[in-house]
């Protein structure tokens, strides 16, 4: 099942053009920081789009970033022709933030031809680059054959 033909360049150029494609990323302004064979991280910046009513991040931004994060670093191990979708993920929230921005790292904890499960680990990061835990997921996606 797993793909360890793609270069580093391909992966990234394949998760990077799939993270252009979702809308909801780029008008959360998502950034992709890292990708390798069964690891990808990505960014969320701090922003009125992603806080809920008492200013920090919103529990539902970070659990798509992670959701994301989860499921690309999924897709890496896959063949071109193959997708990812999520059937399931359970997240615990461990600290609010505001300002700054979220990095989720998204890890193939295993990757068999029926299931794929991940893990993310969500960090706040301050303006002045201290790294604080913010939350952790743990992710279940099915491989499917790409739709074009």
């Amino acid at each position: 099942m797993p793909s360890l033909k793609a270069t580093p360049a391909a992966l990234w150029q394949r998760i990077e053009d799939s993270l252009k494609r979702q809308g909801m990323m780029i008008h959360l302004q998502a950034r992709l920081l890292k990708v390798e064979h069964g690891l990808v991280e990505i960014a969320l910046p701090y922003s009125e789009k992603v806080t809920q009513q008492r200013n920090g991040f919103h529990g539902g931004a970070m659990g798509a970033l992670a959701d994301i994060a989860g499921g690309y670093a999924g897709l890496t191990v896959l063949d071109d022709g193959m997708d990812v979708t999520t059937v399931e993920y359970k997240i615990n929230f461990l600290a609010a933030f505001q300002g700054g921005e979220l990095r989720a790292t998204g890890k193939v904890v295993r990757a068999g031809r029926r299931i794929i499960v991940t893990t993310a680990e969500i960090f706040h990061v301050d303006d002045q680059g201290k790294h604080s835990a913010c939350a952790v997921m743990q992710q279940t996606l099915v491989p499917i054959k790409k739709s074009e």
